[in-house]
């Protein structure tokens, strides 16, 4: 197939979150299934290795015309293009200091149409991309691109093309106010596909004009239709048999066998390294170094949704049973005063690192042994995966793909790679953390096993791709029919 996947963000070059690593990692995995592959997002800053193609194109929006460039690189298989636009090249992603662009929704939808344009015009071997082009678009950002797209079939161009629309965060719909709709170049029988009680709802675009949608776990597609849709559940629902969860994969980078970042490495047949790790992230961070002292860590965007405040709530009965806790994230002042405090009172025995570093976050995940994971909605989740990788038992809020990931400990029956709990309530954390130190510190053996089950998972984007590659050919048979 020829795919064209569109994203806001794509790591390495630009990233905040889940959506920049599956915008990395998922054009990849396609393209070494064999698979012909461009995946397109916006050049916030210089991208190394990425060539100016020489191709322009002009697109009228908000009642000017806007001129856009476009570089290129092919890597591990994938053209890489990226659209240049003084609108993309302002510092940040989505906004800065003072909050969020005012005008995204207009640097969104000239991304949306240059990513067509890129289809239908980049010079790649083999010609352009074919007329049955599955396009992938992402989130609100580009959900308008079913919509842009129906000008390219009227003029008889992707007539066969089929959509794909990804759901990462239904939180963020791309709200504006209606006025906004006639500055996106779209005709008027378009209205009522955006309007959302009287506002543009990019997200709603997407999610009733694409002709399949995809989120990141089969959880999360279950709730977003009842519960976590954020006004959407009723549009979803309607939308249900077109609907389909696919778990993320983990990205090789995350192996403790190969890990770079890490002063020894371990795998599942031999677990000596992780102590290793463990000893030295304690001696790092300049904690007391002690094996026996269970080490339990945190990484995570500090807002509402990650349920910072259920690990504040916990974090004095934690540190009376003597662990140690490490936090990373970013995000929320008050969760930075909470970091701060909490190393303030217990000097000894908590750490907390406000920002964000790779290389520690690896450190992190590979030195700890417990690690807590309590967000209140969460569409896949990526460190409850890293964690169990690295043979670190997660605890984790029974949600989304965090429910899909982590299977309970049942002593009984030596079944279970960590523990998730429900309701989300600081006593049922605090329940389930002490039942992991019990295990953790009275029955070793049981953990190694739970341990070693966790490593043994297939979190690969490998499986990951061949059902996004099922996804794709079901949508384009509905556009054959």
């Amino acid at each position: 197939m020829d795919v064209l996947h569109v994203a806001a963000e794509t790591g390495p070059w630009s990233k905040t979150g889940g959506l920049g690593d599956v915008a990395s990692a998922l054009p990849k995995a396609l393209a070494k299934r064999g698979h012909r592959v461009v995946a397109v997002s916006p050049r916030y800053k210089e991208i190394p290795g990425a060539k100016d193609t020489g191709l322009r194109a002009r697109f009228h929006l908000f009642g000017v015309d806007h001129e856009v460039r476009y570089h290129a690189l092919e890597s591990d298989g994938v053209v890489w293009v990226f659209v240049d636009n003084p609108c993309f090249t302002r510092g940040g992603i989505y906004g800065d200091s003072r909050g969020s662009y005012p005008d995204n929704l207009f640097r969104y939808a000239l991304l949306t149409r240059a990513a067509i344009d890129v289809a239908a015009r980049l010079p790649l071997v083999g010609g352009p991309l074919a007329d049955d082009t599955v396009f992938h678009s992402n989130d609100w950002h580009t959900a308008l691109l079913p919509s842009y797209l129906e000008a390219w079939r009227q003029m008889g161009r992707f007539t066969h093309a089929a959509t794909v629309h990804g759901l990462h965060n239904c939180s963020h719909h791309g709200t504006a106010p209606s006025d906004s709709f006639a500055g996106l170049d779209l005709p008027l029988r378009f209205w009522p596909v955006l309007d959302m009680h009287g506002y543009v709802n990019p997200l709603k675009a997407g999610i009733v004009s694409a002709d399949r949608l995809v989120t990141v776990s089969p959880t999360y597609a279950r709730e977003i239709t009842r519960t976590h849709g954020f006004g959407l559940e009723h549009l979803l629902a309607g939308r249900r048999e077109q609907l389909v969860g696919i778990l993320n994969g983990v990205d090789d980078a995350w192996d403790p066998k190969t890990d770079k970042h890490l002063p020894a490495n371990f795998d599942v047949d031999d677990l000596s390294g992780k102590l290793k790790c463990k000893l030295e992230l304690q001696r790092s961070l300049g904690l007391p170094v002690e094996g026996k002292v269970p080490l339990v860590s945190m990484i995570a965007r500090l807002d509402h949704q990650k349920g910072i405040d259920l690990v504040e709530a916990i974090t004095p009965w934690l540190m009376a049973q003597g662990a140690q806790l490490v936090m990373l994230g970013s995000g929320s002042e008050k969760y930075k005063a909470f970091f701060r405090e909490t190393e303030r009172r217990w000097p000894r025995q908590a750490r907390g690192w406000y920002g964000f570093d790779e290389s520690l976050a690896h450190k992190i995940e590979a030195g700890s042994d417990i690690f807590l994971m309590p967000s209140r909605f969460e569409p896949c989740g990526l460190n409850q995966m890293y964690s169990l990788r690295y043979g670190t038992v997660p605890v984790v809020h029974r949600t989304g793909g965090l429910a899909d990931t982590v299977q309970s400990f049942d002593p009984d029956r030596e079944v279970g790679t960590g523990w998730a709990f429900s309701p989300h309530d600081a006593g049922a954390f605090r329940d389930a953390i002490g039942f992991a130190l019990v295990t953790w510190g009275r029955f070793p053996e049981s953990w190694r096993r739970m341990q070693r089950r966790g490593m043994s998972q297939d979190f690969s984007w490998d499986r990951a791709g061949a059902l996004y590659e099922r996804l794709y050919a079901w949508a384009a048979s509905s556009r054959r029919s």
